[in-house]
């Protein structure tokens, strides 16, 4: 799967974000009625926003206007960044992940910052190199020939030892955590959410689609972000399209699940959804309305109000 994506204007950053995963289909449905219906029809564009006309977009725009506000209110999405922080670095407390960094062992080198930025998945060294642009004296400068040898790959060559304690060091700068923010809120928060909307889901279902959109990224590929929704719709209806909510996201989350397992560097813990999302969903709390208590593997975590 190919994670790709733009930054937005604030800090003229612009860049193609791309992320390296594994590549196996295993576990999506292929045999369902409406697989069957969409194999004899074409493939369905998996991002409605990119597929739709001028038109069609205006009209898209204003559904997801006249939507509840959703995981956009202001205390949710606190909500929806401490939900994500428990998932990537086992704290609710998501401020303090801007300067973390380490190697997990996953064959993705150094995952650091708020979405997990990977040093050996092309993500880390696009956003060092646009942040360099417009930032050129940053600690973390001198660091991208090493970035660019290392892309691809679980290796730190050139990058030890000061590279952690670089990274660590450009967190102190606002910019640094600013650009990061702009990431997070462009790339993942805001596209996930308005698709949400237009599906007609609710709070879960809308952070449901950021998270998955945060771990597997928003390419078009079958273990990719549109890639579940797309190989979800061929299961089930969307609430938009006259389904049941539930439904729709519990398939949406077996089908997330599947790809997380059919991942060499996601095996090991499928957590975010079977301890968290799917308890939310089991519990029919549709609006992921507090108070919110789940595990985070194995460690409990709380949001009282």
């Amino acid at each position: 799967m190919t994670r790709f994506v733009l930054i937005g204007a604030p800090l003229a950053i612009a860049v193609a974000l791309v992320f390296n995963t594994g590549g196996d289909d295993a576990g999506l449905p292929t045999d369902s009625p409406k697989a069957a219906e969409a194999s004899a029809t074409g493939p369905v564009n998996p991002d409605p926003f990119a597929a739709a006309d001028e038109e069609e977009r205006a009209e898209m725009n204003k559904r997801v206007g006249r939507a509840p506000a959703g995981l956009a209110a202001p205390r949710m999405r606190e909500i929806a960044w401490e939900l994500l922080a428990s998932a990537e670095g086992s704290t609710l407390d998501w401020r303090t992940q801007y300067a973390t960094i380490e190697d997990s062992g996953d064959g993705t080198g150094y995952a650091a910052g708020l979405v997990g930025f990977c040093s050996g998945t092309h993500d880390m060294l696009t956003f060092v190199e646009a942040f360099t642009k417009d930032h050129p004296d940053n600690p973390l400068a001198p660091y991208l020939p090493a970035l660019r040898k290392v892309d691809g790959t679980g290796s730190h060559e050139g990058l030890d030892p000061g590279f952690t304690g670089a990274w660590k060091k450009a967190a102190e700068d606002p910019a640094f955590r600013e650009a990061q923010e702009e990431v997070r809120d462009k790339q993942y928060f805001e596209p996930a959410v308005r698709l949400a909307k237009l599906d007609g889901l609710g709070a879960l279902g809308q952070f449901i689609y950021f998270d998955t959109m945060v771990l597997q990224g928003p390419g078009h590929e079958a273990d990719s972000f549109y890639g579940i929704r797309q190989a979800a719709l061929a299961e089930a209806d969307t609430v938009a399209e006259g389904g049941d909510e539930s439904a729709y996201l519990d398939i949406f989350l077996d089908t997330a699940r599947a790809v997380m397992k059919s991942k060499k560097n996601q095996k090991h813990d499928t957590s975010r959804i079977d301890t968290a999302q799917r308890v939310f969903l089991e519990d029919g709390n549709l609006g992921l309305e507090p108070p919110l208590t789940w595990k985070m593997y194995g460690e409990t975590f709380r949001i009282p109000s």
